[in-house]
């Protein structure tokens, strides 16, 4: 099933969750990004599963020729209104609608791994990118990395158990399962880094709205209900509960650069 058709209804229910109260804490991950990328020659990028357009801001501050994509019509909006001058469309990553060899650099951020087929999202960036071009992608690390886990794992306790290889935030973290996807394709990395991506909430209700920002968390409500999945998360973040009204979780993400 195509990564529109699934996903994209899912991370539309809160976009403006997503944008304030999560992704940002994605920002380590993509300044390292940036300054392996400030070493090449290169203008133009597909932002694959751009979200809210964080990224794709940061790289149009660079000068840079920016397209983004998301099968999220709801984070698109948001996007948009970010990034006015900029094109962010709504398509599916197995079947981009650009000719052979657009972009110098495809980059995707906690993305690909929701993708109705990996393995075609994957050729679909080498093929669009150029010859000589990079692929990014950035994903979690092995889930007993990040504390963000356990509020996941909550979540997902309020669902259906899934059918083998469905997508999900892990869904590529094991290890050598990347290097071995680009080398399938004839594709070689060239870096990879692990990078700490704590998520440092001030109240517990942003903590909520955090995560109820996630394709998951909306799975969850479709299944249960609105103020079940609220009061599984806050119970789910008490552990990682500081003082007064500060919540700390440490996380671990990766990322890996494949040039064609």
């Amino acid at each position: 099933m195509s990564t529109k058709a699934v996903q994209g209804k899912l991370w539309s229910i809160a976009p403006q969750y997503w944008a304030k109260h999560f992704e940002p804490w994605f920002l380590p991950m993509y300044r390292k990004v940036l300054e392996y990328l400030e070493t090449n020659d290169w203008q133009s990028l597909l932002d694959a599963g751009c979200g809210a357009g964080l990224f794709s801001n940061l790289v149009i501050q660079t000068g840079a020729q920016v397209i983004g994509v998301d099968a999220s019509p709801g984070l698109l909006d948001v996007a948009r209104l970010r990034n006015p001058k900029n094109s962010f469309l709504e398509e599916d990553f197995e079947a981009l609608p650009f000719a052979d060899n657009s972009f110098e650099v495809v980059a995707g951020f906690n993305s690909f791994q929701y993708a109705g087929s990996f393995e075609k999202a994957l050729v679909e960036a080498k093929r669009v990118v150029k010859p000589g071009g990079l692929v990014v992608l950035g994903i979690w690390d092995k889930s007993e990395k990040s504390d963000a886990t356990e509020v996941l794992k909550a979540i997902e306790s309020l669902l259906p158990p899934p059918p083998p290889g469905t997508p999900g935030p892990f869904a590529l973290s094991e290890d050598g399962k990347m290097e071995s996807a680009f080398e399938k394709i004839g594709m070689h990395v060239v870096y990879r880094a692990s990078v700490p991506c704590p998520f440092i909430y001030s109240s517990l209700g942003d903590g909520i709205k955090s995560f109820m920002g996630t394709g998951p968390a909306a799975a969850a409500i479709n299944n249960s209900n609105k103020q079940t999945v609220e009061a599984t998360i806050a119970k789910a973040l008490q552990p990682f509960h500081v003082v007064d009204d500060l919540y700390f979780l440490e996380n671990q993400f990766l990322f890996f650069i494949a040039q064609k």
